[in-house]
């Protein structure tokens, strides 16, 4: 009687865990523990890694000390499907990695001066928040401590900042002529405007030609709270 032959396709799982192997020699130059695979793979337990990995070894892809903790050596290279689908396992890990969720924390006016309810922005729903790709900001920009303000008010229309949309913004208490900054104004006034400081004064200069730059003499009487690092334009301003 024939005995029953071992199947040589491989299934998803133990592709993905030959890919993740693979990966992990590449880039680290050893190979990767059980619980690597298993974090990396998101499997469901070390236990359901080991018994792929002994499926892979009794197929011939991989051989395995028992001794040592990293002891996993590849036989044979990815075939083509392997790689393919290792290929797109990383694209989708790639891009869940360049995503970031940025919090929404309150409204800038993009007009003149209005008040504001609280002594800082964070009076909106705390679970506001836009989800954007790093690859989006400016390369100098790390994604760190990031904010986003909905902007009220058409002041900024020829900077294309529109009513409705979003400044994503960076904290910062100081800013160069030129800049496009959220000001607060003796503590409870709120502007976005861009920023110049002349000859011991500050001037707030809207983009928009039918508006004119607000003064303000006293330069300690403008708190800085932010400068806008990107816009994101609002959903049915871009459908139109």
């Amino acid at each position: 009687m024939m005995g029953r032959r071992k199947s040589t396709t491989l299934t998803d799982p133990q592709k993905r865990t030959l890919e993740i192997i693979d990966r992990f020699l590449n880039e680290n130059g050893y190979p990767p523990s059980i619980r690597d695979i298993k974090t990396m793979g998101k499997f469901s337990s070390t236990s359901v890694v080991n018994y792929y990995l002994v499926q892979l070894e009794n197929m011939g892809h991989i051989d395995r000390s028992g001794h040592v903790s990293r002891g996993i050596r590849l036989l044979k290279p990815l075939d083509e499907g392997a790689q393919q689908f290792g290929k797109a396992v990383q694209n989708v890990m790639e891009k869940v990695q360049d995503m970031l969720r940025i919090p929404v924390v309150g409204r800038i006016v993009a007009s003149q001066p209005a008040p504001v309810p609280s002594s800082d922005f964070s009076y909106m729903d705390a679970e506001n928040a836009l989800d954007i790709a790093r690859s989006m900001l400016p390369s100098k920009e790390k994604g760190e401590n990031l904010y986003a303000l909905e902007v009220q008010g058409d002041s900024m229309i020829d900077a294309m900042v529109n009513d409705g949309d979003y400044v994503i913004m960076r904290p910062t208490q100081t800013a160069r002529n030129g800049e496009m900054v959220a000001v607060w104004l003796n503590n409870d006034e709120t502007t976005l405007k861009y920023f110049y400081l002349e000859n011991g004064r500050v001037r707030l200069q809207p983009a928009n030609p039918t508006m004119n730059p607000i003064y303000i003499d006293d330069p300690s009487t403008v708190q800085i709270q932010g400068k806008v690092v990107m816009v994101v334009r609002r959903v049915d301003t871009l459908a139109a």
